[in-house]
C-alpha cells in the first residue's frame, strides 16, 4: 500500500517541479533562439551543439519562470489562474523552488556555454537578472513593468544569434525589437482578460490603473504599427527576400487590426483575439523569415 501511494506522489511532484519551469511557455522561447540561430549569419554549430544550445535556452528560461513563481507565491495565491500552482497551493515549499531554479539555471547556462560561446551565456545570464531581479519587484509597483518585461523577453533571438556569430550587430537587434514590439499586445491583451484577478493581487497594470480600457487599446494598437514597419526591416537589410516581406506585411496588418478592433470594442472576445493572434504571429513569422533566408 506504501509503495503504491509513493508513485503517484513522486509523479505529483515531479508534474509540480515541470510547471514551475513552464515547458509549454518556454517553447517560444527556444524557438526565438532557434530564429536567431538560423538568421545569425556564422558557421553551423553542428546538430548536437545546436540541441545544448536550445535545451540551455529552455532551462535558463524555466529557472527564471521557477524563481518568479517563488517571489510572488504570495500575489498568486490571490489569482484565480495561478493559485493552483504548486507554491501557492504548498505542495512544494519556496527553498525547494530555490534550489529547483538555481539547479536549472546553471545547468542551463554552462549548457549554452558549453555548446557555443561565453557572449550567448552572458547574454542567457542578462535576460535571467533582468528577469528576475528588475521585472518581477517592478511588476508590482509600476504599469511600466510590461514594457521592461518585455526587454528579457526580447533577448533569445540575441542568445541564437551570439551563438553562432560571437558577435551583435545590428541585425541581431532588429530581431530583438520585433520580439520586443510583439510581446506588449500579447500583454496588454493578457491584462485586459485577467484584469480583475490582478486588481485582486494589487498588480498596477494598465487595465486596473485605467478600468475603460481606453489606454490599453490605444496603446495595444501603437505597439502593433510600430512592429508592422519594423517586422519588414529584415528584408531591407538584406537578411530576407520578398517571400519573407509580403507574409511579414500580411501577418503585420492581420495583428494591426485586431489590436483595432480590441481599442474600439474593449470586448473580451476581441482582447482574446488578440491574444491568440499574437500566438499565431509570432512563430510564423519565425518559419517565414528563416524559410526565405533559405
Amino acid at each position: 500500500m506504501s509503495d503504491a501511494a509513493a508513485l503517484p506522489a513522486a509523479g505529483t511532484r515531479s508534474r509540480d517541479f515541470a510547471a514551475l519551469a513552464k515547458p509549454r511557455l518556454n517553447m517560444l522561447v527556444v524557438a526565438s533562439t532557434l530564429a536567431g540561430y538560423a538568421m545569425g549569419d556564422g558557421e553551423s554549430l553542428g546538430a548536437l551543439r545546436i540541441a545544448g544550445l536550445l535545451l540551455g535556452t529552455g532551462l535558463v528560461a524555466g529557472g527564471a519562470s521557477a524563481f518568479n513563481q517563488v517571489m510572488e507565491r504570495d500575489l498568486d495565491a490571490l489569482m484565480r489562474r495561478t493559485r493552483t500552482r504548486p507554491l501557492p497551493g504548498q505542495r512544494l515549499q519556496p527553498l525547494e523552488g530555490l534550489l529547483f531554479g538555481s539547479a536549472i539555471t546553471l545547468a542551463g547556462i554552462l549548457l549554452i556555454v558549453a555548446s557555443s560561446n561565453v557572449l550567448a551565456g552572458a547574454v542567457a545570464l542578462a535576460t535571467l537578472v533582468t528577469y528576475v531581479a528588475i521585472y518581477t519587484p517592478l511588476k508590482k509597483r509600476t504599469p511600466l513593468g510590461t514594457v521592461i518585461g518585455a526587454i528579457p523577453g526580447a533577448l533569445p533571438p540575441i542568445i541564437g544569434w551570439a551563438a553562432v556569430t560571437g558577435e551583435l550587430p545590428l541585425k541581431a537587434w532588429t530581431l530583438f525589437g520585433i520580439m520586443f514590439l510583439w510581446q506588449l499586445p500579447h500583454f496588454l491583451a493578457i491584462a485586459w482578460m485577467y484584469r480583475d484577478d490582478y486588481a485582486r493581487a494589487g498588480f498596477p497594470m494598465l487595465p486596473v490603473l485605467e478600468p475603460d480600457g481606453r489606454s490599453t487599446g490605444r496603446q495595444a494598437v501603437l505597439y502593433a504599427a510600430a512592429l508592422l514597419p519594423l517586422s519588414l526591416a529584415p528584408t531591407l537589410m538584406h537578411m530576407t527576400g520578398v517571400t519573407y516581406f509580403a507574409g511579414a506585411l500580411v501577418l503585420g496588418l492581420a495583428f494591426l487590426v485586431l489590436t483595432f478592433r480590441f481599442a474600439r470594442s474593449r470586448a473580451m472576445k476581441d482582447a482574446r483575439r488578440v491574444f491568440f493572434g499574437s500566438i499565431v504571429y509570432l512563430p510564423v513569422l519565425w518559419v517565414l523569415m528563416i524559410v526565405d533566408k533559405l
